[in-house]
């Protein structure tokens, strides 16, 4: 089988840029010429083996770095926001969004900022919201998308905030002893704990030097939200100094990405990298096991599965996502070439939507989506009880998944036929090829339709298979 060619050039100029160091100087250190190195970096030509080998070893490059992942996402980011009928002339060719996506990056990410302050006026003007009446109606992305994408972007794995958090949970107690360990910060920074009926599940008031927890929450999120705060105490230079290379456009996207960061840091804490990567080794993925063994939660776990992506110690790289009822991503992760819809729903097949109907139980799926790469899909519903008779139960279904090439690692797909049936999945009608769909909403953008009055099949059009419009 022919080994894939590795374009990596934006890389390549990205890590010179980092650091500071000529083309000709640069090109020494990798033993390669000037002229080839520019090749490469323009994606004229592919990254050598022997090129590879010298920057893992002349610079201690981890190689996975030089993935294509991102400028796969960036490609269907792309394709789905094209989608969109205010672009009505036809849409690029997939090969001119490939060399957009490796060639300039940029770019492409600042388009598709654009195209999302588009979508946000009109919906505002389309909801009578009088947006343009308003100071903060100004062309800029949702903050909180803004923020979604910055850890989508970072592969969901943040290496200092990582590793501070490891520490913090290592250093002179183990495991379950994370709840005394954080309650003893608490008492060397002259910080009350109390245990209260509030319905805030976590509030700090810094004048009375009090934190109170909501005794309605259960374990693991009372530890979540106690590590939460312990972050916020004791972690604040190491959050600022992240939020000042993220570079976010306004200050509600700051404030929302910083909650985000200590997020990271309490599911850090609570299952340090270290020790949980053996132990999700050891348990291959039992999320029930490894629940247990580190007192968090199903989901708690699966997202920390899908940020276990250090260099030189990676875990197997999985996608998580979060689904309400209504089928709305309402968390997505991926340290895979799975993509996630940006707008609108995911696709109706996969398993995630079935987990609602059949709760308390984990749903396995083979699946394949239209790039031709086959996952290994795990979904589970989560409730969350309000603590009361009569409060409303929020419920979510959980989506867990990797390439089948790692499936061996994990618990779930054992006695599944990993050369079998793969369901066909999709990311977004309009950017879906599949001619045949049963759960088709809208037509596809890329591809002919052919309409006849006389004859009705699955959709009230016929799809021409691997055409694209005139």
């Amino acid at each position: 089988m022919a080994t894939q060619k590795l374009y990596a050039g934006a890389k390549l100029r990205e890590l010179r840029g980092r650091l500071a160091l000529t083309q000709k100087l640069f090109a020494q250190k990798l033993g390669v010429s000037l002229p080839y190195l520019n090749q490469m970096e323009n994606n004229h030509r592919p990254i050598s083996a022997a090129v590879v080998l010298a920057l893992a070893q002349e610079f201690g490059l981890d190689v996975t770095e030089l993935s294509t992942g991102d400028a796969e996402r960036l490609v269907t980011d792309m394709r789905e926001a094209l989608a969109d009928p205010v672009f009505a002339a036809a849409p690029p060719p997939l090969a001119d969004l490939r060399l957009t996506a490796s060639n300039a990056p940029i770019l492409a990410r600042a388009f598709l900022n654009l195209h999302r302050a588009y979508r946000q006026t009109h919906e505002r003007l389309a909801s009578l919201d009088e947006a343009l009446g308003r100071d903060e109606a100004a062309l800029r992305p949702s903050p909180w998308e803004e923020v979604r994408d910055f850890f989508h972007y970072c592969d969901n794995y943040l290496d200092a905030i990582d590793r501070a958090a490891e520490h913090y949970a290592t250093s002179g107690t183990h495991g379950k002893d994370i709840l005394i360990k954080a309650e003893q910060t608490l008492d060397k920074l002259g910080i009350g704990l109390q245990i209260s009926n509030s319905p805030d599940l976590r509030k700090f008031d810094p004048a009375g030097k009090t934190l109170l927890l909501s005794r309605r929450a259960a374990g693991p999120t009372l530890r979540f939200q106690l590590l939460h705060q312990i972050a916020l105490l004791t972690q604040n230079d190491l959050l600022e100094a992240t939020l000042d290379l993220a570079q976010f456009q306004s200050t509600e996207a700051r404030s929302i990405a910083k909650i985000g960061l200590a997020n990271y840091f309490a599911g850090a804490a609570l299952m340090p990298y270290t020790p949980f990567l053996a132990a999700a080794q050891t348990e291959r993925h039992d999320l029930e096991r490894l629940a247990d063994r580190f007192d968090a939660s199903v989901e708690q776990v699966a997202h920390r599965l899908s940020t276990l992506q250090r260099p030189g110690a990676k875990g197997v790289p999985f996608f998580f996502v979060r689904v309400d009822q209504a089928g709305t991503i309402t968390k997505r992760h991926s340290a895979t070439r799975f993509q996630f819809a940006r707008f609108g729903g995911a696709c109706p097949l996969w398993n995630v939507h079935q987990a609602f109907e059949m709760p308390g139980r984990f749903l396995r799926q083979l699946a394949e989506t239209p790039d031709g790469v086959k996952y290994f899909c795990l979904a589970r519903d989560i409730s969350k009880p309000a603590g009361a008779y009569g409060a409303p139960v929020r419920r979510y279904a959980i989506g867990l998944g990797c390439e089948v090439t790692h499936a061996d690692q994990i618990t779930y797909a054992d006695g599944l036929n990993l050369r079998g049936h793969f369901e066909p999945i999709g990311i977004s009608c309009r950017i879906c090829d599949r001619p045949d769909c049963h759960q088709r909403s809208v037509p596809p953008l890329e591809r002919a339709l052919r309409v006849d009055p006389d004859r009705r099949g699955l959709q009230p059009y016929g799809i021409d298979s691997f055409q694209e419009k005139p």
